[in-house]
């Protein structure tokens, strides 16, 4: 039996003794009897969607978590392969993923030069077709394991980009990321003085505005470096320049529209969804390196409803302090921000839009039931606490 859509199982990070069953591989296990993963793949094409990194990044999903869930697919009866994109897939081996290491074949998405995918018409301001990966289509069972880290986009990467970015193919992917510019931002007639441009592109201490490589005479904004400061409307003349907040949802809208256009292709009681909040760094693991944590590890959570799993996530981590002095000098970190990593990346850029569209486009519910499968419990005070010596392991 599927448990209930909305349950979210959880497994914190914290350990009440030094038990190799306190472990988070360990608790992955029980999530993954919960999820009853075993008892729904056999005779099962399963996709491990997960994201492989780049260069030399290592606090993507390690192998130890990545073999579990294949361990668990393959004893059901399932076939499963591991998947991402061309790129990342192509040097896996050098951070460590490999066919030995996971149990099972990496296939690029959408093939080594992406032009294995299936094209679906579902318009979207500039975005008017979306290019599905084929391995992800033609796959019958999809397991969503999603590491969580920041994201300069959207501040917070999950389960939704997980797929939503991971799944579509690169001309899609930039397509998404140009809906930051479809609505104006920039109005040149109401700043006609080249200086006063300048003055503009000088004020911004993250360089996310610079002269359009079309047109000198307009104004650029990268989306990404922004944490809306507004340093640059104070420089600008009135009118000229919008920091809005419809610059940043169109992003987040984007992904929820190209996770349903994923999801749509496959049977509900057929994908589950499994969230790693560990070694959660300040941007996505596509930038091919890693910083320090900038937050306390959580630990890992599994759901079938990926609105319910994004949005617990969000809420478990909500409390937690940003490790400010892990945190680049390249930032700037905005108190007002609704979340801790909207704090790192600016308050325009609230996580939980995406979830909220999700929710609308039917994919789930935002209202959940938490499980923890192994509750922490404080054993400080007591004389007797388990305890392993290095000669038992």
């Amino acid at each position: 039996m599927t448990p209930a859509k909305n349950t979210v199982f959880f497994a914190t990070a914290k350990q009440s003794w030094l038990g190799a069953e306190e472990t988070l591989p360990c608790k992955l296990d029980l999530i993954l009897e919960r999820l009853n993963i075993r008892e729904r793949v056999k005779g099962e094409r399963v996709a491990v969607k997960m994201h492989l990194g780049g260069h030399v990044g290592y606090s993507t999903i390690h192998p130890v978590f990545v073999r579990r869930v294949v361990k668990a697919v393959l004893d059901g009866g399932g076939k499963p392969f591991v998947t991402d994109t061309s790129g990342a897939v192509a040097t896996a081996y050098e951070r460590g993923y490999t066919h030995e290491t996971l149990g099972c074949p990496i296939y690029p998405a959408a093939g080594p030069d992406e032009k294995h995918f299936y094209t679906h018409k579902r318009p979207y301001k500039n975005v008017r077709e979306w290019g599905l990966a084929g391995e992800i289509q033609e796959a019958t069972f999809l397991v969503d394991l999603a590491h969580i880290k920041g994201h300069p986009s959207c501040s917070y990467g999950g389960a939704i980009k997980n797929l939503a970015l991971g799944t579509m193919i690169a001309a899609t992917r930039s397509a998404m990321h140009d809906t930051n510019h479809y609505d104006p931002y920039w109005f040149p007639e109401k700043c006609p003085d080249k200086s006063v441009m300048d003055a503009i592109i000088k004020s911004c201490p993250f360089g996310a505005l610079v002269r359009d490589k079309n047109d000198a005479a307009r104004l650029h904004l990268h989306a990404e470096p922004c944490n809306q400061c507004m340093r640059c409307l104070k420089v600008a003349p009135p009118g000229s320049l919008k920091i809005d907040p419809i610059t940043f949802r169109s992003f987040m809208e984007a992904c929820a529209v190209s996770t349903k256009v994923c999801l749509d292709t496959f049977d509900r009681e057929k994908t589950a969804f499994i969230n790693i909040a560990n070694q959660m760094t300040a941007v996505c693991d596509c930038f091919g390196f890693t910083g320090p944590a900038i937050l306390n590890d959580l630990g890992i959570l599994g759901s079938n409803d990926i609105v319910a799993i994004e949005q617990a996530t969000l809420d478990l981590l909500a409390p937690f302090k940003i490790i400010a002095e892990n945190v680049s000098s390249v930032f700037e970190l905005r108190p007002d921000g609704p979340h801790p990593f909207a704090q790192v990346h600016g308050p325009f850029k609230n996580p939980y839009i995406a979830v909220e569209e999700c929710e609308k486009l039917g994919l789930g519910s935002r209202a959940y039931e938490i499980v923890d499968v192994l509750p922490y419990k404080d054993n400080r005070a007591i004389a007797n606490a388990p305890y392993v010596s290095v000669a038992e392991l």
